[in-house]
């Protein structure tokens, strides 16, 4: 058997395979799913990130590296996103489907699970991962934001929804435990440990969950436009950067795998919370992470190839 199918079997199968169940048992049971989603956002990721981030030897010129990648890389998607929309002459709700599908991926529910399945030899990948996580929940509460046009949300209340984030104050205290290299007491560690494991499991089943309401219909064309740029564009866009600034090793099969990740479930949240087009925004969401088993598995593929 090739590599790529053992890439496929080992990584991608286990997590169609936990988004299945969740779907399956969100048909039969209909959970209350935004209880599930307060229990990952504020307790089990919080704990998953600050172990990574505390238990993690850093060189700090990789994290220079790094943002100066996620700089350009950002930039690059959401100047894709505003051009195609342009070119396409969109309405404003299609317009923000599409910039939004572009530059915000699913770096949390998707994105550290596949990161804690291939890097658990290695921290630093998870932990980049988790950078990608805090850089792109900044900017699905300001870039997204904005781009769906809400009244209701201002540059303040904005920013009292990022520093309220439960994974920002658990990246701030990693960072004093993982610099200050204080351990942490068992009676601690075990419980935060117990947390963090769970999460993978959890985090794929809600995701699941939260596809299983929505209904498959016709391409519109914000969501072939969408997946070309999220699955196919934004992959190689990332290997353009990763070789001009020189990465390499599990820096640069991290953030490989990284830009292939699909649209974020968020965009279709914030969507229906401010009404605008959430059924198109649900549709790229959808479409995005069925199409992604296949992308995913290739580019984890050339990652592991190249680097």
């Amino acid at each position: 058997m090739d590599v790529i199918h053992l890439v496929f079997l080992d990584v991608v199968l286990p997590i169609l395979l936990l988004m299945t169940l969740g779907m399956f048992l969100q048909k039969k049971f209909d959970f209350h799913l935004r209880t599930i989603t307060k229990l990952i956002t504020y307790c089990f990721m919080p704990a998953a990130v600050f172990l990574n981030i505390s238990q993690s030897a850093f060189d700090y010129q990789l994290m220079g590296q790094l943002f100066l990648y996620l700089l350009l890389f950002m930039s690059s998607l959401m100047l894709l996103g505003t051009g195609l929309a342009k070119l396409l002459k969109l309405e404003t709700p299609e317009r923000a489907a599409l910039k939004n599908s572009i530059s915000l991926m699913n770096a949390g529910n998707y994105g550290l699970p596949i990161s804690q399945l291939i890097f658990s030899a290695n921290p630093l990948g998870v932990s980049i991962q988790i950078f990608i996580i805090v850089i792109q929940n900044i900017l699905t509460y300001s870039y997204g934001l904005y781009n769906l046009m809400s009244a209701s949300k201002s540059i303040l209340n904005i920013l009292k929804a990022l520093v309220r984030l439960p994974i920002i104050h658990a990246l701030i205290l990693g960072l004093v435990f993982q610099i200050s290299d204080v351990p942490l007491p068992n009676f601690a560690l075990i419980p935060l440990e117990q947390l963090a494991d769970a999460f993978m499991a959890l985090a794929l089943f809600l995701l699941g969950a939260q596809l299983a309401n929505i209904k498959l219909k016709a391409f519109h064309q914000v969501i072939v436009w969408s997946l070309l740029g999220r699955l196919f564009v934004s992959p190689a866009l990332a290997l353009l950067f990763i070789y001009l600034l020189g990465i390499d090793g599990v820096m640069a099969q991290s953030l490989l795998i990284a830009s292939a990740l699909p649209t974020s479930r968020n965009t279709a949240t914030l969507a229906l919370e401010h009404q605008v087009a959430p059924e198109l925004h649900a549709q790229v969401v959808l479409y995005s992470t069925l199409v992604s088993s296949i992308t995913v598995t290739v580019v984890i593929y050339v990652s592991m190839v190249l680097f």
